[in-house]
């Protein structure tokens, strides 16, 4: 086996040490994730509780850094994220739901949803931050909480977040800038090593549903990120 799969693998064990302890905060992406799972999947049947749902993925954001006390968000309370739960639960993006390493490289529309679906999160979150600090602010938002949003709601990407590009720049699998050329450059690497890390992915489990490939690699790399 690859000397960079075995540090992986070995990263995610020690990961998952800490999402088998009874109420850790680690495991707010688990609870965010499956209530937008079950909203999509119920989605025709009844309508889904936005305010609830807002409040999963507030919670779930604080619970990873993104309220801290330089965070536009802190000044909001977490229904201001009511629109952006509306954007995401649309049906276009159901492709996104979970997303698998093939499908990323494969097909053209998943790649173009992931891509509409950073800039219209780019928009919305622009807005809540001019209308904190009462002035248009040029800096694009921080690629950081975007992808933390698309993780804990579509777990279709890692959180580009400091310890994950440390693990990516330390292990050579990817970029650490957000972007679909990272991205696929990051599934292209899983896609080699699939059988690997497929074993691993098969020992933890969100309800019966296996964890998304996107967030097992999200795991990895940050692991291997606080060690660098």
């Amino acid at each position: 086996m690859d000397n960079t799969v075995t540090e992986m693998i070995n990263a995610f064990e020690e990961f998952a040490y800490s999402i088998k302890q009874k109420n850790h905060r680690y495991l707010s992406w688990e609870h965010c994730y499956q209530q937008f799972r079950s909203a999509r999947l119920e989605r025709d049947k009844k309508e889904p509780d936005l305010d609830y749902l807002s409040l999963q993925l507030a919670f779930y954001l604080a619970s990873w850094g993104m309220y801290r006390g330089s965070s536009f968000l802190l000044q909001r309370d977490y229904k201001v994220h009511i629109p952006i739960v509306k954007e995401i639960l649309k049906s276009e993006y159901d492709c996104l739901q979970g997303l698998e390493c093939d499908n990323l490289l494969a097909d053209k529309i998943v790649q173009e949803r992931l891509v509409e679906i950073d800039t219209k999160l780019e928009q919305f979150y622009k807005a809540i931050r001019q209308s904190v600090v009462n002035k248009d602010i040029k800096n694009s938002i921080s690629k950081i909480l975007i992808t933390k949003v698309l993780l804990g709601t579509l777990g279709c990407t890692p959180a580009y977040d400091r310890f994950f590009i440390l693990g990516a720049r330390k292990t050579k699998v990817t970029s650490g800038l957000f972007s679909l050329h990272s991205m696929k450059r990051l599934a292209a690497f899983y896609e080699e090593n699939k059988s690997q890390f497929e074993a691993v992915r098969e020992k933890y489990r969100i309800g019966d549903q296996r964890y998304p490939q996107m967030k097992l690699l999200d795991m990895v790399l940050w692991q291997i990120g606080t060690k660098s």
